[in-house]
């Protein structure tokens, strides 16, 4: 085989996080109902392994790109409006709605923000069963809800107000820490 008749290796992608069936990957959610990308995101427990998952395999997702489609599998397990996401992490939506068409990876700063909401879930998750807490528990609705209180610690903002930025997601995250031993209000 000469140059240009033999097969171009594909780059290793970094690890992905599956939102369909066994075997599915976001970009092959199209056709699942929202109701069906719930039940698949709560049996696979992907925001509790994304915050478990160490930070070098993050920093690896990052660099690779999330799907874009991502972003409304995380929506939807949220409940929360589509609008309010892109608010919420400063992504635009624009350009994320062409990537979702178009079946490609979100950028390194979008998939940072976006890993970071769905790490707090996960980091909800977590706290709820080292709590003991009951297995009915929907950490996505829970976190959706909490990101558009104001909370004092927040001198009266909403931590989704802070999720654009690096350290205003370190800070929400610390502030999700503290409603474990209820060291705020």
């Amino acid at each position: 085989m000469n140059d240009r008749t033999k097969p171009k290796s594909q780059p290793r992608k970094a690890p992905i996080i599956k939102a369909g069936a066994k075997g599915k990957s976001p970009s092959r959610i199209r056709g699942l109902h929202h109701h069906a990308i719930h039940r698949v995101w709560e049996r696979h427990d992907h925001a509790l392994k994304l915050y478990r998952t160490s930070a070098y395999d993050r920093v690896k997702i990052v660099k690779a790109g999330l799907p874009a489609k991502y972003v409304k599998v995380l929506t939807v397990f949220m409940h929360m409006p589509i609008e309010k996401f892109y608010r919420t992490t400063g992504l635009a939506r624009p350009t994320v709605d062409r990537k979702i068409r178009s079946s490609k990876r979100l950028s390194q700063d979008e998939s940072e923000r976006v890993l970071g909401i769905a790490r707090l879930v996960g980091q909800a998750q977590n706290l709820v069963e080292q709590s003991g807490g009951a297995a009915e528990f929907d950490a996505g609705r829970w976190v959706g809800d909490w990101l558009q209180k104001p909370l004092p610690a927040l001198d009266g903002k909403s931590p989704g107000e802070l999720m654009d930025t690096v350290d205003g997601r370190a800070l929400v995250s610390d502030l999700l820490s503290q409603q474990q031993s209820g060291a705020y209000g």
